[in-house]
Parts: structure tokens; C-alpha cells; sequence
């Protein structure tokens, strides 16, 4: 292996994979993530203390049968009690919660929607707030039909609820369903924060490596031996192929561990379609077609393509601008007034993400993915949607293109800041460098 190049790229590449720290963070970082996927989902199914729940109904507005397990209504006989009496009994009870609804004059809903009451021996739950307005608005809204002479079933039977397809009409007529907008809007905001996050970590990681070297004066060593251009491209590629080692353990390993959790912990959801009875299963079987079609509707060779692509050609864009920001400085403290030029676009790509879902073939969304400094995150979130091909041509062209202008500009101030020490850098200068 007698190729300079190959040369970094192998020291960097196996300097980085044997290091504490860089197996230290490929292991933890899918735990971290399958527990941001499994412990929400652990929290929920765990179950409530059962809440028990005192009610003074003076309206006789809710129906005793009413309520849920968690929470447990238990009445007061309001011929017998007011609400005085009620808090007493509350104050010496092991209830958790008193609900007061008062009837006032001529049993006005008005009235009694702004006077309804709930004490706790606590601050009640979100939930339980949530319960109990649920119970009251429905049974206040039924009273109310029946005052004004309207049946409440044939209000009910008559809500009908809309659901509009929507189709994509080809050049040529062809038509096409759109479906499964949430999961595309989902997978595209997903897509672009994790091409965010390998772009900016593993930049940042180049530069740094590059500020190491600097300060310790080991680049005057290897630079008697290679070019510096051979050595910034060695670094690039060297760093990037570790990206993608640990790129492709944490989904690997991400993947193995929530699909063996969810299997241990919640084994009670694969046997939820044969306990739910031949009605349960059918309808679990049209939920699973309905998913597989959503999924289907997806076109998920060209995302990860896309992903790929995005991936390598922003990371060697940012990287290439990162490597020449290290050889201009000596102490990382430095970089932090020439970082943030430079990642203002993608922190641009990131605010914008919202307006990009919300309308990805409109003029914003074309425009951000057209740049090639905000491209990888603003392409990426429009991929799910299915946007003409030749927009990712041209996306993609136009950022191999400012990648190959942007290494040549970048290796003129790496060869002239590489072996520069003890000076202050501004902006002023590193234009100065461009010119030679």
C-alpha cells in the first residue's frame, strides 16, 4: 500500500475504531436510542394506583355507572349533603379527589359549567382532569340537545366524518393514490435530523483531529512525507469511513434491541389478534393491510439511496470546510467564530424543516434542496413524498459540483495554514489565502 492517501486513511481510520471513547459511544448510542424508542411505551402500560373519586352531584348530571377503573366515582346523596359538609367528609376520607357540581336555578348548563368543582388532597393528574371533562362536557351537551327538543341519538347517528383520497395526476393522466402523509412526514423530519447530526458530528470530528495534530506539531512530520492536499483528503476519508462503521452497528444493533425488548416486555401486543375473537382479527387484519399499503406507498429504495448519497456528499462538503477551519487555528477554542458561518445553512435547513413538510414541492422546499449547503437536510425530508426524479438530479449534481469546488478551495488554506502558528486568523486573512 504504497498510495499516501491510503495511508492516512487506514491511520485514521484504525487510530479512531480502537479507541475507549469511540466503543464506548457505538454501544451506548443504540441504548440511548432504543430506550428513547421503548421506555415511553414501558411508562405508559405501566398501571395507575387506583384513584378513588368523591362526587356531590346536585345536578344529577353524571350517571353513577359512569367512570373507569383508575378512577373510581363514588356519589354523596345530595338531599343529604352541601358542599360544606362534602369537604369535611373529603378532609377525613381516603379519597383522593371531591368533584362538585352544583345545579343552580332552573338547572341552567351555563351556570353549571363555569361552577363545577374539583378539590384533591394533591394536585390532580392531567388525566384525571381530562376524565372528568370528557364525562361532563358529553353529558352537558346531551342535556342541553334535550332542552332545546333535540334527540341526542339522532344528533350522534347524523355526525358524519370526511375523509378525502387524494391522487397525483402524472404528465401523461396517470393517477396515482397519495397515502400515508403522517408516516411520510414522520420518516422526512427523521431522515433530515439524523443527516444533520452524522454531517455536523463527524465535521466537527475532522477539524478537531486536524487542531490535534496541529498543536502537537506531528502534521510536520507527516507533511515531510506527504502533500498537504494528500493529507486533508486522507483525514476526510479516513473519518468518514468510521462514520460509517458505527453508522451501520447502531441501526444493526438499535434494531436488534427494540425488536428484543418489545418481544420480552410487551408479549401480551402479539397475542393481542387471537384473544380479540374472529371481530378482532378481522379488523386487525384490515388495520395490517391498511399499514403494509401506507408502507408500500413508500418508496423506500430511493430514500435510503437518498440517505446514503446525502450522507456522503454533505459530510465531504462540511468536512472539506471543517479540515481547512482546523489547519487556520492552533486551540479548538478558537473555531467557535469560524463555526458558525459555517453551519448557519444547516441550522437554515433545520428552522425551515417545518415549512418543508408542510408543503414539500413548494417554492421554499425546491429551493432549500437546490442549495447545495442546505440540500442534505431539506432533500431529505422531501424524499418520503415523492418528488420528481429530476429534482434529485439536479440536487445532487449541483452538490458534487460545489463539493469538488469547494475541496479545491479548501486545500489552498489548508496548505498554507497547516504549518502556520502563533497568528491570530480572520476571516480577512483566509480570503488572502484563496488568492494565491
Amino acid at each position: 500500500m504504497n498510495n499516501p492517501i491510503l495511508l492516512i486513511i487506514q491511520r485514521e481510520f484504525l487510530s479512531r475504531v480502537r479507541k475507549k471513547t469511540f466503543l464506548l459511544v457505538t454501544i451506548l448510542g443504540p441504548l440511548v436510542f432504543a430506550a428513547l424508542l421503548i421506555v415511553p411505551g414501558i411508562l405508559a402500560s405501566m398501571p395507575e394506583d387506583d384513584k378513588k373519586i368523591i362526587v356531590l352531584d346536585e345536578a344529577a348530571l353524571i350517571i353513577p355507572e359512569e367512570g373507569r377503573g383508575e378512577y373510581q366515582l363514588e356519589y354523596l346523596d345530595p338531599r343529604e349533603n352541601d358542599l360544606v359538609t362534602a369537604k369535611e367528609f373529603f378532609a377525613e376520607s381516603e379519597y383522593d379527589a371531591l368533584l362538585y357540581i352544583p345545579t343552580g336555578e332552573n338547572w341552567d348548563p351555563d351556570f353549571i359549567k363555569n361552577n363545577i368543582l374539583l378539590f384533591g388532597k394533591e394536585d390532580p393528574s392531567i388525566n384525571m382532569v381530562q376524565f372528568l371533562d370528557g364525562i361532563l362536557e358529553d353529558r352537558l351537551n346531551k342535556q342541553k340537545l334535550l332542552r332545546n327538543g333535540v334527540d341526542p341519538e339522532v344528533v350522534a347517528q347524523s355526525a358524519t366524518q370526511v375523509s378525502i383520497q387524494s391522487y397525483t395526476v402524472g404528465e401523461e393522466g396517470e393517477e396515482e393514490q397519495q397515502s400515508a402523509t403522517g408516516l411520510k412526514m414522520g420518516l422526512g423530519y427523521i431522515a433530515g435530523m439524523f443527516i444533520y447530526f452524522f454531517i455536523f458530528f463527524y465535521s466537527v470530528m475532522v477539524m478537531r483531529g486536524v487542531i490535534e495534530e496541529k498543536s502537537s506539531r506531528i502534521v510536520e512530520v507527516i507533511i515531510s512525507s506527504v502533500r498537504p492536499f494528500q493529507l486533508m483528503m486522507g483525514k476526510i476519508l479516513g473519518i468518514g469511513a468510521v462514520g460509517v462503521v458505527q453508522f451501520v452497528i447502531w441501526v444493526v444493533l438499535s434494531g436488534g434491541i427494540y425488536l428484543a425488548t418489545t418481544t420480552l416486555l410487551f408479549p401480551e401486543m402479539l397475542a393481542e389478534q387471537a384473544a380479540a375473537g374472529p371481530g378482532g382479527a378481522e379488523a386487525a387484519s384490515i388495520q395490517g393491510f391498511e399499514i403494509f399499503d401506507q408502507l408500500r406507498a413508500i418508496n423506500f429504495p430511493l430514500i435510503i439511496g437518498g440517505f446514503v448519497f446525502y450522507f456522503f456528499a454533505g459530510y465531504f462538503l462540511y468536512s472539506a470546510m471543517f479540515a481547512a477551519l482546523g489547519s487556520a487555528i492552533d486551540q479548538e477554542a478558537d473555531s467557535q467564530q469560524f463555526m458558525m458561518p459555517v453551519t448557519v445553512p444547516m441550522l437554515i435547513a433545520l428552522v425551515t424543516a417545518a415549512n418543508v413538510i408542510q408543503d414539500p414541492n413548494g417554492p421554499l422546499a425546491f429551493w432549500m434542496s437546490m442549495i447545495p449547503f442546505t440540500a442534505p437536510i431539506s432533500m431529505m425530508i422531501r424524499l418520503p413524498f415523492g418528488i420528481p426524479i429530476w429534482q434529485v438530479f439536479v440536487s445532487g449534481a449541483i452538490l458534487i459540483g460545489t463539493f469538488f469546488t469547494m475541496v479545491a478551495l479548501a486545500g489552498k488554506i489548508y496548505r498554507v495554514g497547516i504549518l502556520m502558528y502563533g497568528k491570530k486568523i480572520t476571516w480577512k486573512e483566509l480570503y488572502k489565502w484563496l488568492r494565491h
